[in-house]
């Protein structure tokens, strides 16, 4: 492990933050995922919180953080969910759902999930408090990073090219890492919450591994949205 090549290579596949990051350590920089998801909650948590403490209504401070966290990734992995949702929707056999995947325009199926996703990410924030959303968007950006490691390591690529084809499958060492790094940070504030990660990226890859026979870059994207909806629900739970 390599710590500062590792997070420029994480912040330059997961974020829009402009950095130099070696390509060759795109896979191996899995372990820093989770840290990366906990800056990118930070960011938009700490936000969330301000705008509370400003006088902001529960609702417009749960957009904040969505909004933000959004900008600063890219909405990569929002893109990713309603890409696997109009494949998996429309098309009826193997090849067919993925060629659906490749088109950039988005179908109802796409649009569905995402509104869904979205309102449920949207309603569990809005009902925590300032520090308890600031707690749960650094727990679910962490976890649920680190969920679409674990994905991405235990499936194979479903077609060669693409995103998640050319950085290649990471290293098992690495991958515990980022899972180690993520559960400690969910023991610091309940285990459930980290179960709750694991389950929403786990039906992920179960699906897709039936369907399409492995994961793409749009699956590890619909696992990072599924996993963080399950921890923010969590979090919604155990921290009010």
């Amino acid at each position: 492990m390599h710590p500062i090549p590792d997070l420029a290579a994480a912040l330059g596949l997961l974020t829009r933050i402009p950095v130099r990051a070696d390509p060759s350590r795109m896979a191996a920089a899995v372990w820093c995922w989770p840290i990366v998801g906990a800056g990118i909650g930070a960011a938009a948590g700490g936000a969330g919180w301000g705008a509370t403490a400003l006088g902001a209504p529960p609702g417009l401070a749960a957009a904040l953080v969505l909004g933000l966290s959004a900008l600063l990734t890219g909405a990569l992995h929002e893109d990713g969910l309603a890409d696997l949702a109009d494949g998996l929707g429309g098309g009826r056999t193997r090849a067919r759902a993925l060629e659906i995947m490749t088109d950039s325009r988005i179908g109802s199926y796409g649009a569905l999930a995402l509104i869904l996703v979205t309102l449920g990410r949207w309603s569990c924030i809005a009902a925590l408090d300032g520090p308890g959303v600031m707690i749960a968007a650094m727990l679910s950006g962490a976890l649920s990073r680190a969920a679409m490691g674990a994905v991405m390591a235990a499936l194979p690529s479903a077609r060669p090219g693409g995103l998640s084809a050319s950085v290649g499958r990471p290293p098992i060492g690495a991958t515990a890492a980022g899972l180690a790094l993520a559960a400690a940070a969910a023991l610091a504030v309940h285990p459930v919450v980290g179960l709750a990660a694991v389950a929403g990226a786990a039906g992920v890859a179960v699906l897709a591994k039936r369907r399409l026979g492995g994961q793409t870059g749009d699956v590890l994207g619909a696992s990072q949205q599924a996993a963080e909806l399950c921890a923010l629900a969590a979090c919604a739970v155990v921290l009010r």
